[in-house]
């Protein structure tokens, strides 16, 4: 999953206190170099050295807890900076070595921000709304920004959570909050498998629509979500943002374009349509005739995937992550 998301490490700080222990986040600040974790990363640590999460991938994790301990002694936050040497970045996978800083941050204790803070963090996040998280390294100052106004440091953050990307601006560390990123699958076909399974490891929560029961099964589709209901109504139950993909793979007319419809009318970063040149040209003219325009219909990437010859449905589902992670990642992009 995205760093920005952080998987629950602030929840799990916030349990850990719930239960009468001490709690202490740790974010990834800053890196130089090939660091191990990038930036937003988070480890939480408790009283009791008990960890959740990651700022190094191993190498310094053991000297931040003895800082940490320290800190939820004395209440005070610290910034760490530490220097990973290209044999521990060689443990963890890396080629070369690099710098990190990492702030750590007590929780409800002496200048550690207060734990309301940390709940109303939480709350935002399960409700799936994008919020940043921004303090002040040099007056240790807290705040959330969840909307845009007027204040530089708001639109700051408000790149910040477009861009999906944790870093400093205007002096603040901002930490970037983004709901976890969604797919919606329309056609439960044999590509929609290797698709389910390589996107929910990339971070995406998927989900898989097809009116036809016998294609939508959940023995095909283990643990992952299943509405066996015609597109346009299911994708209008699940709802769309702008970190949601919708790939329709049916090849049928009659399941894809009701799908496609409400995907052009939609904020989603990604639509693509799987079927031939000519297939996609008969959908064009099709979306056409149903009065959407040259620019609305350019949205949709078809034939989907990036064009790196996939014959096999394990090489199309990569074809197709790889041209939703270029459009996601780099947006200025189109090909």
């Amino acid at each position: 999953m995205p760093a920005a998301h952080h998987d629950r490490i602030p929840e799990i700080a916030l349990d850990w206190i719930a239960k009468g222990k001490g709690a202490a986040l740790a974010t990834v600040i800053e890196t130089w170099g090939s660091a191990p974790r990038p930036v937003g990363s988070q480890l939480a640590i408790s009283s009791e050295a008990e960890l959740q999460g990651s700022v190094s991938g191993g190498c310094v994790e053991s000297a931040v807890v003895v800082e940490a301990i320290e800190a939820l002694a004395d209440g005070r936050p610290r910034i760490l900076e530490y220097g990973i040497s290209d044999d521990d970045a060689f443990a963890v996978g890396l080629a070369c070595g690099g710098t990190i800083r990492i702030l750590v941050e007590p929780i409800g204790v002496g200048d550690g921000p207060d734990a309301d803070l940390i709940t109303e963090l939480a709350r935002a996040r399960a409700a799936g709304r994008a919020i940043v998280y921004a303090v002040h390294p040099e007056t240790w100052e807290r705040r959330l920004i969840a909307e845009t106004g007027d204040d530089p440091l708001d639109a700051a953050a408000a790149a910040a959570r477009f861009a999906d990307k944790s870093g400093f601006a205007e002096g603040w560390f901002l930490g970037v909050h983004n709901p976890p990123l969604s797919l919606i699958i329309v056609g439960a076909v044999h590509i929609a498998q290797p698709l389910v399974t390589m996107a929910e490891a990339a971070g995406y929560r998927c989900v898989v629509i097809d009116p036809r029961a016998a294609f939508g099964a959940e023995h095909r589709f283990p643990d992952t979500r299943i509405v066996n209901d015609w597109p346009d109504e299911a994708i209008r139950s699940t709802g769309i943002d702008a970190r949601t993909a919708i790939v329709t793979l049916s090849h049928d007319p009659k399941i894809d374009d009701p799908a496609l419809t409400e995907a052009l009318a939609s904020r989603a970063f990604y639509i693509g349509a799987l079927g031939s040149t000519r297939t996609h040209a008969k959908r064009v003219a099709r979306l056409t005739d149903a009065g959407f325009s040259e620019a609305e219909i350019g949205r949709i990437h078809g034939p989907i995937g990036a064009d790196i010859g996939a014959r096999t449905p394990a090489e199309i589902a990569v074809s197709i992550l790889a041209e939703m992670t270029e459009r996601l990642r780099r947006p200025e992009i189109r090909r």
